[in-house]
């Protein structure tokens, strides 16, 4: 396969940065990215041959570990029909049942491709349910890269150093009102929907304020706006029911991903009948995708679901509250402070010592040059972060209390080398 740099080199000449998605260009970490081989459980081996104990797990889909056994299985057997038929399947059915069948209040979900697709479908559903054009979304919070939703978006945006995106006009943002994480915002007969993270995961990880979300509910309510839960990294994720059933709190409109399609790409948005009967061809507001529902998709994403009963989430849960405290300890033990705040299966890390309650504080942490240094050490010892100080850490059912043991180890020898 060649070096990593030999790869990243010939990727340069023919994809800009030479890569898919900015972050992976190791940009606000410095370096050359390593290029995955393959992957199995909790490991990743690169084109030299290392491997890496992989707590990015592609950003979330891999919650069973990557190659699960009963996944490859499903997605060979269906890719063994065909990949693609462009005509509904019965696929589709029995993972849109089973998602509607997980998340009290949902009654009808559609698939799409992308977690972008999800968002900005959501957003065009609310406006043309509500006859409104203004929404509400939070600094730090990122929902894609749709237009409208760009806008102090954290995450990939955040990580490059930006603070928009150029090529999205003014136009695009006008109707996009920014408020900071954690605080309800006041709204108005205006505006069509508050779109949220319900737990924030891309400004590192950011748990809800008690009251915020219970606060949003309440002002949507008032003023006849929808309420939008972007569940993409979280759903499925931190409960059965996802963010939703941990709070208690039902929005009007879900954005799912990651999760719901096993590791390939998928995306889903979904609601009340009476808001997703807009959609074409019940209604007026136009989405479609020649591959929304893909067969293999959805044959990955029935087995993820089949296999994460409740017993799976006490299991995560456990691995991140071991990896939590024992990244702590080893880190203060090297006289680092670090805090690594956890909701459920999922963890942050800054390197501070408190953690932030919005994006001002989450990018004070995250600009500190300690991450990037604790990232370099960490990998030269073959644990594999995020390459970005705003992204979560996602350990799955692969990551045994054996497998959290050796990171924690690593993770000592590797901080005392760095400091």
């Amino acid at each position: 396969m060649g070096t990593n740099l030999e790869l990243f080199e010939r990727a340069l000449r023919v994809i800009p940065g030479g890569v898919n998605s900015p972050v992976r260009a190791f940009g606000s970490v410095g370096g050359t990215p390593y290029f995955v081989e393959r992957a199995e459980g909790p490991y990743i081996w690169d084109s030299e041959g290392r491997r890496y104990i992989d707590y990015v797990q592609s950003y979330g889909p891999g919650i069973l570990g990557h190659a699960h056994p009963a996944v490859v299985e499903a997605v060979t057997r269906a890719a063994s029909d065909g990949t693609s038929y462009g005509a509904p399947t019965e696929s589709e059915v029995v993972l849109a049942e089973m998602v509607v069948d997980r998340i009290a209040g949902l009654q009808a979900v559609r698939f799409v491709s992308s977690g972008t697709e999800a968002t900005m479908s959501a957003i065009r559903l609310a406006r043309g349910a509500t006859g409104r054009d203004g929404i509400v979304k939070f600094a730090g919070c990122y929902h894609g890269h749709g237009d409208a939703l760009l806008a102090a978006g954290g995450s990939g945006v955040a990580n490059q150093g930006l603070s928009g995106c150029d090529g999205v006009t003014a136009g695009a943002v006008a109707d996009t009102i920014v408020a900071p994480y954690n605080v309800v915002p006041d709204i108005d007969e205006t505006i069509a929907a508050v779109i949220v993270e319900p737990v924030a995961a891309n400004m590192g990880l950011v748990a809800p304020a008690d009251g915020f979300l219970e606060g949003l509910r309440s002002v949507c309510d008032a003023v006849g706006a929808l309420l939008v839960f972007d569940e993409v990294i979280t759903g499925f994720r931190l409960a059965r029911g996802g963010a939703a059933e941990l709070y208690g709190i039902t929005p009007d409109l879900w954005c799912f991903g990651k999760v719901i399609g096993g590791g390939l790409p998928v995306g889903a948005f979904g609601g009340r009948w009476e808001v997703m009967e807009h959609l074409a061809p019940l209604g007026g507001v136009y989405q479609g995708g020649t591959l929304s529902g893909n067969p293999l998709a959805m044959a990955a994403g029935r087995t993820t679901l089949e296999l994460l009963d409740d017993g799976a989430f006490a299991h995560l849960e456990a691995v991140a509250t071991k990896l939590a405290d024992g990244l702590t300890s080893t880190f203060a033990d090297a006289g680092l402070s670090a805090v690594l705040p956890r909701v459920g299966t999922l963890l942050g890390l800054y390197f501070g010592d408190m953690p932030p309650i919005d994006f001002d504080e989450a990018k004070v942490l995250a600009d500190n040059g300690w991450y990037p240094r604790a990232f370099h050490a960490l990998l030269d010892h073959g644990v594999a972060l995020a390459p970005g100080a705003y992204e979560a850490l996602f350990p799955s059912l692969a990551h045994s209390e054996t497998v959290v043991d050796e990171t924690i180890d690593r993770a000592a020898t590797a901080i005392a080398a760095s400091i």
